[in-house]
């Protein structure tokens, strides 16, 4: 048993001053006690808050992070953002992507992420063919979770087709297109090798609903069910307006419509993006009780549009936030522009405080955290007992002019920026980060640099 002493800390009924977390050896918390005295404990100070899952992650894309943004002859969009990132990921081998991973999950971990759902589709080599190992790419990320001590839930993703009603995939796209077969194959290889880590979840990834039919889903599914019980879904959906249409002239039904009518969309289920709802589509995802995966900076750079995030929350609906292209690795950056893409939209502020008198980052934070943690399948999110002990350590004096305390300070880390607070991070209770620094930060980075140094001569 560790015991670990803070100043004070944000529980799940509000802030406490004083508070010892006994952390037991399974990386879970098994008493909190506020008001008490720091004998006996290691003495971290700060303010401690849970943990922040980044639900929605592409590693590779990282590297193609400022790449994009000289504009096209005919301007651009999603689409032709797509075919560049295309061509860059067609360069990426294994050691490249273990390399870009590493560096990328010490810099969440240095953000205040503690956990990652990586939502993974470079399979196979550069031909389309597999690997002597065909979970040889799945390793890489696994391989790169573990160096930088981030959780991670591992989301191969099934990608058959390239667009609705069975398109044939494009040349491009054939790194990342799997079987039923093969694709369970690889779901079961993952589960029987890393099943038993408690940092690590496997879970499954449909890409879209352009990507896979829907007999191809629900064999997945089924099959999936007796290979990894429980185990978390994620799909893009709905995050352009384009595949909107796609998808009403291929079913008659918008995206979120026909998943949650065809599907047996529940608590497990992640829907990643989900821009564009009508207003019955957002009532019955709040009914489902999914995550709505909300990627703000990835979607704002992308021209992807705004989530109805205020109705959202107003029925009790579940949210979670993403890096996803990796523009920005910072979970306070993607709360602010959360809450401004609404006030931008209905033209007031504090839209998703949640009523009079409360705080909008408070509000924000908790929900982000444990709807992430919902899509991770991971029991964190929260500082209480018998939940992974996933714990950040703020500085107070590190999000304005002056020492802030209580919901103040989460105000002022998201909404008065950008500052970096994040003094010490935990993951089941082992600390990764220590004042900022991570014990990989240097050689991460040299691996990144010369990863990526290679990736321009190729």
């Amino acid at each position: 048993m560790v015991k670990l002493y803070f100043d004070c800390a944000r529980l799940s009924d509000g802030w406490a001053r004083d508070v010892t977390v006994d952390v037991g050896a399974d990386g879970r918390i098994a008493a909190v006690s506020a008001d008490s005295a720091p004998a006996g404990a290691r003495r971290i100070g700060g303010a401690c808050v849970p943990g922040m899952a980044n639900l929605h992650s592409h590693a590779f894309q990282w590297a193609f992070a400022g790449l994009a943004e000289v504009a096209g002859p005919v301007g651009d969009s999603f689409w032709s953002w797509r075919r560049r990132m295309y061509d860059f990921v067609a360069r990426f081998d294994p050691d490249m992507l273990q390399a870009v991973a590493a560096r990328l999950y010490v810099e969440m971990l240095k953000a205040g992420y503690t956990g990652v759902g990586e939502f993974h589709y470079l399979h196979h080599g550069p031909d389309g063919g597999a690997y002597d190992d065909p979970a040889e790419m799945s390793e890489r990320i696994v391989a790169a979770a573990r160096t930088a001590g981030i959780g991670l839930t591992l989301l191969p993703v099934l990608y058959a087709h390239g667009g609705f009603g069975r398109a044939a995939p494009a040349d491009a796209q054939r790194r990342f297109v799997h079987d039923a077969d093969g694709y369970l194959l690889l779901i079961d290889t993952l589960t029987k090798r890393h099943g038993s880590d408690a940092n690590t979840r496997i879970g499954i990834a449909p890409h879209s609903l352009r990507a896979v039919t829907p007999e191809l889903l629900t064999t997945v599914l089924d099959r999936t069910r007796t290979i990894v019980p429980e185990s978390p879904i994620h799909i893009h959906i709905a995050e352009q307006r384009k595949e909107v249409e796609d998808c009403l002239a291929w079913s008659g039904q918008r995206p979120v419509a026909w998943l949650l009518e065809h599907m047996p969309v529940d608590r497990h289920w992640c829907l990643v993006h989900a821009t564009h709802l009508e207003e019955t589509e957002q009532a019955a995802l709040a009914d489902s009780a999914a995550v709505a995966g909300l990627c703000p900076t990835t979607e704002a750079n992308l021209g992807d549009g705004i989530f109805p995030a205020v109705a959202q929350l107003q029925a009790g609906g579940r949210i979670g936030i993403g890096s996803d292209s990796h523009v920005c690795i910072d979970p306070a950056e993607e709360l602010r522009l959360l809450e401004y893409g609404q006030r931008l939209t209905h033209g007031g502020r504090n839209l998703l405080a949640g009523g009079e008198g409360r705080s909008t980052g408070a509000r924000l934070y908790a929900a982000a955290a444990r709807g992430g943690a919902q899509a991770l399948g991971f029991e964190t999110g929260v500082i209480a007992p018998d939940q992974r002990a996933d714990l950040v350590v703020l500085d107070p004096a590190a999000v304005g002019p002056a020492p802030r305390s209580g919901d103040a300070l989460l105000d002022g880390w998201i909404f008065s920026g950008p500052h970096r607070p994040v003094r010490h991070v935990f993951v089941a209770g082992r600390q990764v980060v220590s004042d900022g620094r991570h014990a990989e930060d240097d050689n991460t980075l040299m691996d990144c640099h010369a990863a990526l140094a290679r990736l321009s001569d190729v």
